[in-house]
Protein backbone atom coordinates (compact mmCIF):
# COMPACT_ATOMS: atom_id res chain seq x y z
CA UNK A 1 0.00 0.00 0.00
CA UNK A 2 1.39 3.41 -0.98
CA UNK A 3 1.59 6.36 1.41
CA UNK A 4 -1.19 8.07 -0.56
CA UNK A 5 -3.39 4.98 -0.25
CA UNK A 6 -2.68 4.92 3.48
CA UNK A 7 -3.55 8.62 3.73
CA UNK A 8 -6.87 8.15 1.97
CA UNK A 9 -7.68 5.05 4.05
CA UNK A 10 -7.35 6.75 7.45
CA UNK A 11 -4.11 4.92 8.26
CA UNK A 12 -0.93 6.56 9.60
CA UNK A 13 1.22 7.73 6.72
CA UNK A 14 4.40 9.63 5.91
CA UNK A 15 3.51 12.90 4.20
CA UNK A 16 6.92 13.78 2.76
CA UNK A 17 7.47 10.72 0.57
CA UNK A 18 6.22 8.98 -2.58
CA UNK A 19 5.04 12.01 -4.51
CA UNK A 20 2.83 13.60 -1.85
CA UNK A 21 5.02 16.74 -1.58
CA UNK A 22 4.80 17.16 -5.35
CA UNK A 23 1.01 16.87 -5.27
CA UNK A 24 0.83 19.49 -2.52
CA UNK A 25 3.13 21.74 -4.54
CA UNK A 26 0.82 21.49 -7.57
CA UNK A 27 -2.10 22.63 -5.40
CA UNK A 28 0.02 25.43 -3.96
CA UNK A 29 0.81 26.73 -7.46
CA UNK A 30 -2.87 26.74 -8.45
CA UNK A 31 -3.87 28.47 -5.20
CA UNK A 32 -1.20 31.09 -5.84
CA UNK A 33 -2.63 31.79 -9.31
CA UNK A 34 -6.13 32.12 -7.87
CA UNK A 35 -5.02 34.40 -5.05
CA UNK A 36 -2.77 36.71 -7.05
CA UNK A 37 -5.20 37.71 -9.80
CA UNK A 38 -4.98 41.47 -10.32
CA UNK A 39 -8.72 41.71 -10.86
CA UNK A 40 -11.67 39.37 -10.68
CA UNK A 41 -11.94 37.33 -13.86
CA UNK A 42 -14.80 34.83 -13.35
CA UNK A 43 -13.89 32.64 -16.32
CA UNK A 44 -10.20 32.40 -15.40
CA UNK A 45 -10.95 31.81 -11.73
CA UNK A 46 -13.54 29.14 -12.56
CA UNK A 47 -11.02 27.33 -14.78
CA UNK A 48 -8.40 27.32 -12.02
CA UNK A 49 -10.90 26.15 -9.40
CA UNK A 50 -12.08 23.42 -11.78
CA UNK A 51 -8.49 22.23 -12.15
CA UNK A 52 -7.85 22.37 -8.41
CA UNK A 53 -11.03 21.06 -6.79
CA UNK A 54 -11.99 17.41 -6.99
CA UNK A 55 -15.72 17.94 -7.51
CA UNK A 56 -18.06 20.93 -7.71
CA UNK A 57 -21.48 21.94 -9.00
CA UNK A 58 -22.41 24.98 -11.09
CA UNK A 59 -22.31 27.98 -8.75
CA UNK A 60 -19.39 28.51 -6.38
CA UNK A 61 -17.13 31.33 -5.26
CA UNK A 62 -13.93 31.41 -3.22
CA UNK A 63 -13.02 34.89 -1.99
CA UNK A 64 -9.23 34.95 -2.21
CA UNK A 65 -6.96 34.11 -0.59
CA UNK A 66 -7.80 30.40 -0.48
CA UNK A 67 -5.44 27.57 0.41
CA UNK A 68 -5.61 23.80 0.42
CA UNK A 69 -3.25 20.82 0.60
CA UNK A 70 -4.29 18.76 -2.41
CA UNK A 71 -7.60 20.06 -3.77
CA UNK A 72 -8.69 16.76 -5.30
CA UNK A 73 -10.15 15.62 -1.97
CA UNK A 74 -12.55 18.60 -1.81
CA UNK A 75 -16.16 18.23 -2.96
CA UNK A 76 -18.45 21.28 -2.93
CA UNK A 77 -22.14 21.57 -3.69
CA UNK A 78 -24.40 24.11 -5.36
CA UNK A 79 -24.21 27.84 -4.49
CA UNK A 80 -21.09 27.54 -2.33
CA UNK A 81 -19.50 30.71 -0.96
CA UNK A 82 -16.40 31.19 1.18
CA UNK A 83 -15.08 34.48 2.47
CA UNK A 84 -11.42 35.50 2.84
CA UNK A 85 -8.73 33.12 4.09
CA UNK A 86 -10.41 29.73 3.89
CA UNK A 87 -7.86 26.98 4.52
CA UNK A 88 -8.71 23.33 3.85
CA UNK A 89 -6.22 20.63 4.81
CA UNK A 90 -7.77 18.00 2.58
CA UNK A 91 -5.55 15.00 3.22
CA UNK A 92 -8.84 13.09 3.50
CA UNK A 93 -12.17 13.81 1.81
CA UNK A 94 -13.86 17.12 2.65
CA UNK A 95 -17.46 16.98 1.47
CA UNK A 96 -19.43 20.24 1.56
CA UNK A 97 -23.12 20.27 0.67
CA UNK A 98 -25.38 22.70 -1.19
CA UNK A 99 -26.00 26.33 -0.13
CA UNK A 100 -23.11 26.52 2.33
CA UNK A 101 -21.76 29.89 3.53
CA UNK A 102 -18.30 30.08 5.11
CA UNK A 103 -17.09 33.19 6.93
CA UNK A 104 -13.56 34.63 6.90
CA UNK A 105 -10.53 32.89 8.44
CA UNK A 106 -12.07 29.42 8.63
CA UNK A 107 -9.84 26.34 8.86
CA UNK A 108 -11.15 22.89 7.92
CA UNK A 109 -8.56 20.26 8.71
CA UNK A 110 -8.66 16.52 8.13
CA UNK A 111 -5.00 16.18 9.13
CA UNK A 112 -3.76 15.25 12.59
CA UNK A 113 -0.74 13.79 14.34
CA UNK A 114 -0.21 11.16 17.05
CA UNK A 115 -0.01 12.56 20.58
CA UNK A 116 3.34 11.05 21.51
CA UNK A 117 6.28 13.12 20.16
CA UNK A 118 8.28 10.12 18.89
CA UNK A 119 5.59 8.87 16.51
CA UNK A 120 4.29 12.40 15.89
CA UNK A 121 7.57 13.33 14.25
CA UNK A 122 7.26 10.52 11.69
CA UNK A 123 3.56 10.01 11.00
CA UNK A 124 0.33 11.87 10.49
CA UNK A 125 -3.22 10.74 9.80
CA UNK A 126 -6.30 12.12 8.05
CA UNK A 127 -9.99 11.70 8.85
CA UNK A 128 -12.78 12.96 6.55
CA UNK A 129 -14.96 15.98 7.29
CA UNK A 130 -18.55 16.35 6.09
CA UNK A 131 -20.58 19.56 6.09
CA UNK A 132 -24.26 19.20 5.19
CA UNK A 133 -26.59 21.36 3.14
CA UNK A 134 -27.69 24.88 4.14
CA UNK A 135 -24.91 25.34 6.71
CA UNK A 136 -23.48 28.70 7.81
CA UNK A 137 -20.02 28.62 9.37
CA UNK A 138 -19.06 31.87 11.10
CA UNK A 139 -15.74 33.68 11.10
CA UNK A 140 -12.60 32.17 12.66
CA UNK A 141 -14.04 28.67 13.06
CA UNK A 142 -11.78 25.60 13.21
CA UNK A 143 -13.26 22.25 12.15
CA UNK A 144 -11.19 19.28 13.34
CA UNK A 145 -10.62 15.89 11.67
CA UNK A 146 -13.48 13.40 11.53
CA UNK A 147 -16.27 15.93 12.21
CA UNK A 148 -19.74 15.80 10.63
CA UNK A 149 -21.90 18.94 10.65
CA UNK A 150 -25.58 18.29 9.97
CA UNK A 151 -27.91 20.04 7.51
CA UNK A 152 -29.12 23.52 8.38
CA UNK A 153 -26.62 24.24 11.16
CA UNK A 154 -25.12 27.54 12.22
CA UNK A 155 -21.63 27.35 13.73
CA UNK A 156 -20.90 30.48 15.78
CA UNK A 157 -17.79 32.56 15.17
CA UNK A 158 -14.61 31.52 16.94
CA UNK A 159 -15.77 27.96 17.55
CA UNK A 160 -13.54 24.88 17.57
CA UNK A 161 -15.61 21.95 16.31
CA UNK A 162 -14.25 18.70 17.73
CA UNK A 163 -17.39 16.52 17.62
CA UNK A 164 -20.38 15.95 15.33
CA UNK A 165 -23.08 18.65 15.34
CA UNK A 166 -26.69 17.47 14.80
CA UNK A 167 -28.87 19.00 12.05
CA UNK A 168 -30.84 22.26 12.46
CA UNK A 169 -28.97 23.52 15.51
CA UNK A 170 -27.01 26.60 16.50
CA UNK A 171 -23.67 25.52 18.01
CA UNK A 172 -20.75 27.56 19.30
CA UNK A 173 -17.85 27.62 21.74
CA UNK A 174 -14.52 26.01 22.48
CA UNK A 175 -15.17 23.15 22.22
CA UNK A 176 -18.24 23.74 20.05
CA UNK A 177 -21.51 22.66 21.67
CA UNK A 178 -25.18 22.88 20.69
CA UNK A 179 -26.83 26.01 22.08
CA UNK A 180 -30.33 25.50 20.73
CA UNK A 181 -32.41 24.10 17.90
CA UNK A 182 -33.37 26.10 14.82
CA UNK A 183 -37.19 26.26 14.58
CA UNK A 184 -39.89 27.82 12.40
CA UNK A 185 -39.92 30.77 14.81
CA UNK A 186 -36.51 31.75 13.40
CA UNK A 187 -37.85 32.22 9.86
CA UNK A 188 -39.19 35.73 10.42
CA UNK A 189 -36.10 37.04 12.29
CA UNK A 190 -32.89 38.28 10.68
CA UNK A 191 -30.91 39.26 13.79
CA UNK A 192 -31.74 38.17 17.35
CA UNK A 193 -35.34 39.34 17.90
CA UNK A 194 -35.43 41.77 14.96
CA UNK A 195 -38.03 40.81 12.34
CA UNK A 196 -37.81 41.35 8.61
CA UNK A 197 -39.41 44.54 7.25
CA UNK A 198 -39.68 43.01 3.76
CA UNK A 199 -41.69 40.14 2.34
CA UNK A 200 -39.29 38.40 -0.04
CA UNK A 201 -37.02 36.60 2.46
CA UNK A 202 -38.62 33.18 2.27
CA UNK A 203 -37.18 30.61 -0.15
CA UNK A 204 -39.94 28.32 -1.36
Amino acid sequence: MTQKERMLSGLPYKSFTEGLPEERNKAKILCKKINEAEEYDPDKTAALIHELIGSHKENYYFEPPFRCDYGYNIEIGEDFYSNYNLSILDCAKVKIGDYVLIGPNVCITTAGHPVHPLSRYIYEYAMPVTIGNDVWIGANVVINPGVNIGDGCVIGSGSVVTKDIPPMTVAAGVPCKVIREITDEDIDRYYKDRKFDVDDYREE
